[in-house]
């Protein structure tokens, strides 16, 4: 059994998503050690520091064919050190002298930190595409159902008619907001490493600047204005953006759980006749068990991001203490949020909505959905404060007598000398009563096609 969800060769798609994984793969992660390496050399060369043909002899090299994973692994297993191992084996494999120029100035943090954050770049991407097509399939279902009136929910009781395309246009609007994080926080977590030892960079000198700013325009990223190496707020806030995402997710995800519940039965998740089993020894159930895979995924992400946290602590000017646990809880994060997002475009996508049904439940209080409403309209006549008394007496027979609201109303006097018979009709269609919700829908997704 593999060590966790993600990794897996049973579970890591209930867990993770494949492109991701190879993104924080252990042959995309040396990869991207040796990108580093390879661009510092060429920066290193064009400013006169090592010789240019080192440079491409070892641009050359930095490539994982000339590279034996295991006996990277075997080196790290004795050094204890990731880089060094890695270092010797480059070195091996350049022709000449050129291995001896490998490395030049850096500090193994340097290589390590400047390599994840390319790796973060495209997890960025991945996780900015599957956000915008989830947004595509997600304002098709809002303005599909901007008009079909269902419960509005508040303490898990009926409150007031809303539509199926408000709540997902709610939905629309809180992704984007993450969208917008994500593209805004890219200047503060797209930024590079390179200060040596102790983020001085005392080992290069006066071309110490000259080196930094050339090399992180090799490799497409920012250049810090200091050393960065105690300095984790831009990782934390990465990974806490992915943890509003899964968050948002999995309140997406639980509500479609909640509203197919056999009692409600308003929405159903995908379900392939023939092939999706909901029980070993129910026959009959169709359980939402890829949002309740989501939910749990949701609820990892959730949980490693306070590892984010807590990495911000480092001592001094370096420090392994927190400084390794990135190294377990980034892939994680990114690898989980990514399938988060996959498995909730699939259910999106394929999602059952049942507009009978919710217009069934939406009568389940004989008529008390609509209570304000009619509320605001006999308070025209004997004031508001006073109108909520009559109200609530009479919404309160309703329940104890087991009474239409419409026939309570119509046998109080209270009502009924303000009322009439049409007006009380009218007044508890909960079709009348949506308010800003179309609106809302088309201020959001936009106006039906």
């Amino acid at each position: 059994m593999a060590p966790c969800g993600a990794d897996s060769a049973l579970f890591k798609d209930i867990f993770g998503a494949e492109k991701m994984r190879e993104i924080f793969s252990d042959e995309m992660l040396v990869q991207r050690w040796l990108d580093v390496e390879a661009a510092l050399a060429e920066a290193e060369a064009e400013l006169g520091l090592i010789p240019m043909g080192a440079a491409s002899e070892i641009r050359r090299k930095a490539n994982l064919d000339f590279i034996d994973l295991s006996a990277l692994k075997k080196g790290i297993d004795v050094t204890g050190h990731p880089i060094v191992p890695l270092i010797r084996l480059l070195e091996r494999a350049c022709e000449g002298d050129s291995g001896k120029y490998i490395h030049w100035g850096a500090t193994t943090q340097d290589i390590m930190d400047s390599a994840v954050v390319l790796q973060i770049r495209d997890a960025y991407e991945v996780i900015l595409g599957q956000l915008s097509s989830l947004d595509q399939i997600m304002c098709e279902l809002a303005r599909k159902y901007r008009d079909t009136v269902m419960a509005g929910r508040t303490h898990g009781q009926h409150a007031l008619p809303v539509t199926f395309g408000f709540k997902v246009a709610v939905w629309v609007e809180e992704m984007r907001r993450h969208m917008q994080r994500l593209e805004e926080s890219k200047k503060r977590v797209l930024v590079g490493q390179f200060a040596g030892a102790a983020g001085t960079l005392a080992s290069l000198g006066e071309n110490a600047e000259r080196v930094q700013k050339l090399l992180m325009h090799k490799l497409g990223l920012g250049v810090s204005k200091i050393a960065w190496h105690n300095s984790r707020d831009g990782i934390a806030e990465f990974v806490l953006i992915l943890a509003m995402i899964a968050a948002t997710a999995g309140k997406i995800a639980n509500e479609v759980v909640a509203l197919q519940k056999t009692e409600v039965a308003e929405l159903e998740e995908p379900f392939s006749l023939g092939n999706t089993v909901g029980s070993s020894t129910m026959p009959h159930k169709r359980n939402p068990m890829m949002s309740e895979g989501l939910i749990a995924t949701a609820h990892m992400v959730k949980f490693t991001a306070l590892a984010a946290i807590d990495g911000m602590g480092h001592e001094h000017e370096r420090d392994m203490r927190r400084w390794a646990m990135e190294w377990d809880f980034i892939p994680r994060v990114c690898i989980m949020t990514s399938g988060v997002l996959d498995r909730l475009s699939f259910v999106l996508k394929g999602l059952v909505v049942k507009p009978e049904r919710m217009m069934q439940n939406l009568m389940l209080l004989k008529g008390l959905i609509n209570s304000e409403e009619v509320m605001l309209e006999i308070a025209k006549f004997i004031g508001r404060q006073e109108a909520h008394e009559v109200i609530y007496e009479d919404s309160m027979k309703v329940y104890e007598e087991d009474k239409p609201f419409r026939t309570v109303l119509l046998e109080d006097p209270r009502v009924s000398n303000h009322l009439d018979e049409e007006t009380i009709t009218r007044l508890l269609d909960p079709r009348s009563y949506t308010g800003l919700a179309g609106r809302s829908v088309d201020k959001v997704v936009g106006e039906k096609e």
